[in-house]
């Protein structure tokens, strides 16, 4: 089955209000920006959004939540997002925050079809016994907060229950993918990428080069295009406009100076 969509506009055709995504990305690391910018374009809002974190500077998923599209997200990290720092403390924002191991095997379990698991992450912690604040009410107090979560005792230690996340839609980049959907992530793209993928009901890859199919070994698949609905080549420009977070460089030695 040929999963090649003519452009990104055309793949977010059917997100409406209110829809739920998981979009892959570590910082500026593997976000699929060009998706992102045509779900902005489109104009919806009240969006749900599960991420290892939302956008950076003024890419990724910052594009949307600058513009008011977000109404809930479940991450890991709030990071130097200050815009993401401030709707949530405003009260602007629902936030979910667990541990990143939590979250990415919650997506995992979503695409793998376990409905929950249990994990020691946690235990003894607001995670658990609940506490946490979703929503602050603008002044400084929690408007809504997380609810206990069930623990269970296995051989001795305290394990808390996790349920799987499953999302309407799911975004992701890869470096490159078949017609097929069979995708292959470079290096640190390679991380919530294939576990947002597998939590979407219908996921959209955008792609740094398309292949045809078989011309990809299978030994090197990284992501079977079972769980790709949708595959939107980008163009060689798209391809190569990748951000970096911080520049570090190393000072010169000057001349006679030890390495």
């Amino acid at each position: 089955m040929d999963k090649v969509v003519a452009t990104a506009a055309d793949a977010v055709a059917d997100v409406r209000d209110g829809a739920t995504f998981a979009v892959g990305g570590f910082g500026l690391s593997g976000v699929p920006n060009v998706l992102i910018q045509a779900l902005h374009e489109r104009g919806v809002g009240g969006l749900g959004v599960v991420s290892n974190n939302c956008g950076a500077m003024d890419s990724g998923l910052a594009v949307l939540l600058s513009a008011g599209r977000i109404a809930r997200v479940t991450a890991s990290y709030i990071g130097a997002n200050k815009e993401f720092a401030r709707q949530y403390l405003a009260g602007e924002l629902e936030v979910e925050l667990i541990p990143q191991g939590t979250l990415a095997e919650r997506l995992r379990a979503g695409g793998a079809g376990i409905p929950a698991f249990y994990t020691p992450a946690g235990v003894g912690t607001q995670v658990a016994e609940g506490g946490l604040p979703w929503r602050y009410d603008g002044e400084g107090g929690v408007a809504l907060a997380s609810p206990p979560k069930e623990v269970r005792e296995f051989d001795g230690t305290s394990y808390v229950l996790e349920r799987a996340i499953r999302t309407d839609f799911a975004l992701v980049r890869a470096a490159r993918g078949d017609r097929h959907g069979n995708l292959v992530f470079n290096k640190a793209s390679r991380n919530f990428n294939p576990l947002a993928a597998m939590a979407g009901r219908i996921t959209i890859a955008e792609v740094e080069e398309l292949a045809e199919p078989g011309a990809i070994d299978p030994d090197h698949v990284h992501l079977p295009g079972i769980f790709v609905q949708r595959v939107v080549a980008l163009s060689p420009e798209q391809a190569a406009d990748k951000g970096i977070e911080r520049r570090t460089v190393t000072v010169p030695a000057q001349a006679g100076e030890a390495r």
